[in-house]
């Protein structure tokens, strides 16, 4: 693999392990919709699907017209594709660097003041008033925890008012660091490095190859320079 293609596939990914490890270095628990969880894992794997899966189904007669310009064409298709998985995602928040115990302690107080009829079975929850139906879903080695709608029929502005409601109960805990996050931080930094070192070992070639990818993308366009 050239190395630009190397930069596209890990480059992302390094840049997602850091984020995650700065999150869990946090003495504070952070609160996302499981859409934009989703949507932060799409990025960081947008490069090995372009440059692996996307790349083998590129016609070569697409490539032979267009050039680098099929390349923008199969990133807007990724990019349909991944926005047409987040909007058939059912409900579900994610939270970050807090352990389920501690989670349950917080959704007890926050589903109190929420939802008086609310009934627990097991670690799955009905929040009858507000159409929610939820399950507790724990990752213990990397200390988050999940609420995932159980069933199809939801309340989406029930689920809106569960985050707001949860986020502003979490922003008053505090939690300790998790020691997982130096492992994500180092993975990060190796992926990093790695590239760096790729792209020192012959800068020129990484240089050419951008510059020959963005002039065959410019000519692939009405008027664009040939």
């Amino acid at each position: 693999m050239d190395p630009l293609r190397l930069c596209l596939a890990l480059g992302p990914a390094a840049i997602y392990l850091l984020l995650l490890g700065a999150i869990n270095l946090s003495r504070r628990p952070l609160l996302v919709s499981g859409t934009r969880d989703a949507a932060a894992l799409g990025l960081a794997i947008s490069g090995f699907a372009l440059v692996g899966p996307l790349e083998l189904l590129i016609p070569e007669a697409a490539l032979l017209y267009w050039g680098a310009g099929t390349w923008l064409l199969m990133t807007g298709l990724y990019v349909c594709v991944l926005m047409l998985v987040l909007l058939l995602l059912r409900p579900r928040l994610v939270i970050y660097n807090i352990t389920s115990d501690q989670l349950r302690a917080v959704l007890a107080d926050v589903i109190e003041q929420l939802d008086g009829s609310a009934r627990w079975a097991g670690d799955s929850l009905w929040l009858p008033n507000l159409g929610v139906q939820l399950h507790v879903c724990g990752f213990a080695a990397f200390r988050n925890v999940s609420l995932i709608a159980l069933g199809p029929n939801q309340d989406y502005l029930g689920w809106r008012r569960l985050e707001q409601a949860l986020d502003a109960a979490l922003a008053r805990v505090e939690v300790s660091r998790n020691p997982r996050a130096i492992s994500l931080i180092t993975a990060g930094l190796l992926l990093i490095s790695a590239l760096v070192i790729v792209i020192a070992r012959d800068p020129q070639t990484v240089a050419q190859s951008l510059l020959e990818l963005i002039n065959s993308a410019a000519r692939s366009f009405p008027g664009g320079a040939r």
